[in-house]
């Protein structure tokens, strides 16, 4: 029989760092380093968005996906990145499901909302950077 309270933590755990390894690669590596700022925003201003939210996308990928392979503030940071996957899902819902069609496809960042959801449900799991340890239970609020 599988113990729970064993295996829960293990499979937050997997699951956190993973999307924190593919939020870092997509923030940083595809985003900051390949596009650079001023491709990023002006891909979102030719999308009809303002440049500046491409910006601050690829920055929130990023500092999202280095608190997620850490495990600090889980549960908050995979919330406030559940409208920045919604905002992926308008834009690609027109161009059918499938993610390798012309465009992209909305399959991907649905199922991006739901990992997040889940992550927020489940929380760090084992090996999380514990801030409330390392700056004192009165500094941090509880994740």
């Amino acid at each position: 029989m599988i113990d729970p309270r064993v295996t829960t933590p293990y499979a937050a755990l997997l699951l956190r760092v993973s999307m924190g390894v593919l939020f870092l690669a997509h923030g940083l590596v595809l985003k900051i380093l390949t596009f650079g700022f001023v491709g990023v925003m002006g891909y979102f201003g030719s999308l009809g968005y303002p440049p500046i939210l491409g910006a601050v996308v690829a920055i929130a990928e990023t500092l999202a996906g280095i608190a997620l392979i850490l495990g600090v503030a889980v549960r908050p940071v995979a919330l406030a990145l559940v409208p920045l996957m919604i905002g992926a899902t308008l834009q690609h819902i027109g161009n059918g499901w499938v993610f390798s069609a012309a465009g992209g496809g909305w399959e991907f960042p649905v199922f991006w909302t739901v990992l997040l959801v889940v992550q927020a449900g489940l929380g760090a799991g084992a090996h999380a950077l514990d801030l409330r340890r390392l700056l004192g239970s009165h500094q941090v609020a509880a994740a």
